[in-house]
């Protein structure tokens, strides 16, 4: 699920649509859950409408509420067959394919909630078993997810270390679109250090 619904007020419009190395960020993220290994991918829309191909898209018409009602609108969106849900947020352009493919892997050797981990620090996507889905969801509030659930669970939450091959800088103003923008060039390494300390919660809006 890609959560792509906000209006990116300091960027100057809505982050989906951005591009960065001449590539939308919401084609980004979609990339990066289906050659992550997941299907279908669900894309969370609101402040701005997404043509897309192949992707179930879900338009929040309450995506000024916070990230709480994008999260519902995406997870009641996920057909019945698909027992978990990995959340990635469309503004972290240095998440790659194989950072999904950890949390996947996780999930398959019997984690109910894996969240991505860069440098021993809780960050994104996440990882949802759908047994969780009620539980995140009777905590989730305004633009608060799935992070006060998650505290009250640290002893399900797994940490998967992903800081040699991603990290989760957000795209939140034009000066981070320069910044990853320069990493993203031809040659530059992504993996690296990991921005400011983060608790384990889901994905803000994109």
């Amino acid at each position: 699920m890609l959560l792509a619904a906000g209006e990116g007020t300091r960027l100057g419009g809505p982050k989906a649509l951005v591009e960065v190395a001449g590539t939308r960020l919401v084609d980004r993220g979609v990339a990066l859950l289906r050659e992550g290994g997941t299907t279908p991918v669900v894309v969370v829309t609101g402040a701005v409408d997404v043509p897309l191909l192949g992707v179930i898209t879900v338009h929040n018409p309450d995506w000024r509420s916070g990230m709480a009602s994008s999260l519902a609108a995406g997870l009641g969106a996920v057909p019945d067959g698909c027992t978990a849900a990995v959340i990635a947020l469309v503004d972290q352009p240095l998440i790659g394919p194989d950072v999904v493919r950890r949390l996947v892997a996780a999930y398959l050797d019997g984690a109910g909630i894996a969240v991505a981990s860069y440098q021993g620090r809780l960050r994104n996507p996440v990882l949802l078993a759908r047994s969780e889905w009620a539980g995140v969801m009777a905590l989730a509030t305004g633009d608060v997810g799935a992070r006060p659930y998650l505290n009250a669970h640290p002893d399900r939450v797994t940490a998967v270390e992903c800081g040699d091959i991603g990290r989760p800088d957000d795209v939140d103003t034009p000066e981070d679109l320069a910044r990853v923008s320069r990493v993203l060039a031809p040659g530059q390494p992504v993996a690296g250090r990991a921005p400011k300390a983060w608790s384990p919660r889901s994905p803000r809006h994109g």
